[in-house]
């Protein structure tokens, strides 16, 4: 699998990181994948397009916004209720097979400064953990093109049973780090994922 792009008009990774001051730093860093670490958002969008143009056609036209930052079997019901007639588990499946030949085509791109930030939390000795809805085979690419332990925990979609808006993934990541999860400051990109994060949990 290529490894993500770099994004127009974003530094290489080697270039100086920001400094955060210890005194202001959380406890941990949580972070969210898909269009906050990468731009990938639309490889998922396209993959959904895919499945409803093949299975409901009277539904090609509908706009499915509505699936970013939500979980994917959550989504594959969005599909079924416009009238895709798969079993959600097969939609899902589809979905992400459709993911990882886009993302082996079109290598998604780093977003800006997402690579500076997450050095530098890195340097200042903060946890963080990558809690995404993607599922493991399509953050794992990502992952692997970052340096070596620069997430000490990932939590993806296919390891919890519900995902956004529910704060599961961020409760499980905020206890593999043994940290409170409201001394941890969330990242992410989407209502529905700030949405997940707020319940019990971190900021």
């Amino acid at each position: 699998m290529p490894r993500p792009a770099p994004g127009r008009g974003t530094p290489p990774f080697d270039r100086e990181s920001p400094v955060i001051p210890p005194r202001t730093a959380p406890a941990a860093v949580l972070w969210d994948m898909d269009g906050t670490i990468v731009d990938s958002e639309h490889h998922w969008i396209a993959a959904a397009h895919d499945i409803v143009r093949a299975h409901a056609p009277a539904a090609a036209r509908t706009g499915l916004d509505a699936l970013v930052g939500m979980a994917i079997p959550d989504g594959a019901l969005l599909m079924r209720a416009l009238g895709v007639d798969l079993p959600v588990d097969e939609i899902v499946r589809r979905q992400v097979a459709g993911v990882l030949t886009r993302m082996a085509a079109e290598p998604p791109r780093w977003r800006p400064g997402a690579r500076e930030l997450l050095a530098a939390v890195r340097a200042a000795g903060i946890p963080q953990a990558l809690v995404t809805m993607s599922y493991r085979e399509t953050a794992d690419p990502v992952i692997a093109a970052l340096p070596p332990g620069t997430f000490d925990v990932v939590v993806t979609g296919d390891d919890v049973d519900r995902g956004k808006p529910f704060p599961d993934a961020y409760l499980r990541a905020a206890g593999a780090l043994a940290g409170a999860p409201d001394r941890a400051v969330a990242i992410e990109d989407s209502p529905t994922g700030s949405r997940r994060r707020e319940p019990r949990g971190s900021r």
